[in-house]
């Protein structure tokens, strides 16, 4: 990329990022993935599409990147010394409201990528990943602390534990997840899984 194009994307500010971030959000909850479209978020964040397209390059790449935003920037500052508190305050990060109102968000996001390729490539590279990298920077700590065996089989399903609770849960119960369902879920499923003491 030459410099004239990394000043071009670099023009916004932090301040300015996170306010179309959580524009953005606000769209999806409201019109969902398919029916959102980068007029509506030009006109609901005062920008150009010029820019958004300029800063973001599209649709897909941009709501992965406001929703990896909130979940990194929540998720960073765990460290409460021990793997079941770390797992309890990630699932704690949202409240109950805001849980059910980002499931129904996911569910729709999941139909949408699974026809949609680029879509899906986009989101690995900018939520999926980065989600992975932070459960698997929690888990090295727990090695570290001699917590998990680095040899435990259940080291590499964490991510589709967690993720599976938080996404089935309606299906199966016509509940939306909630943080006392995923602690206790935690404490029933994934740390047993990983030789963790629960008491």
């Amino acid at each position: 990329m030459t410099e004239t194009a990394t000043a071009r994307r670099s023009r916004l500010t932090p301040e300015r990022e996170a306010e179309l971030y959580a524009a953005v959000l606000d769209l999806l909850r409201e019109v969902g993935y398919d029916a959102l479209t980068m007029d509506a978020v030009a006109a609901r964040t005062r920008s150009s599409k010029a820019t958004l397209y300029r800063q973001w390059g599209g649709k897909a790449e941009l709501v992965a990147k406001a929703i990896g935003r909130e979940k990194s920037m929540s998720a960073s500052g765990i460290d409460t010394g021990s793997l079941r508190g770390d797992l309890h305050a990630l699932a704690r990060l949202e409240d109950d409201c805001v849980m059910e109102q980002n499931s129904a968000l996911m569910r729709g996001l999941a139909m949408a990528v699974h026809t949609n390729p680029e879509m899906l490539a986009v989101f690995r590279e900018f939520l999926v990943e980065p989600q992975i990298a932070e459960v698997r920077r929690l888990l090295g700590r727990a090695v570290e602390r001699g917590e998990v065996r680095p040899d435990n089989p259940a080291f590499d399903f964490v991510m589709h534990m967690m993720l599976g609770a938080f996404v089935t849960r309606t299906l199966l119960e016509e509940l939306p997840p909630t943080q006392a369902f995923l602690v206790s879920y935690i404490d029933a499923v994934v740390l047993p899984a990983l030789g963790v003491p629960t008491d």
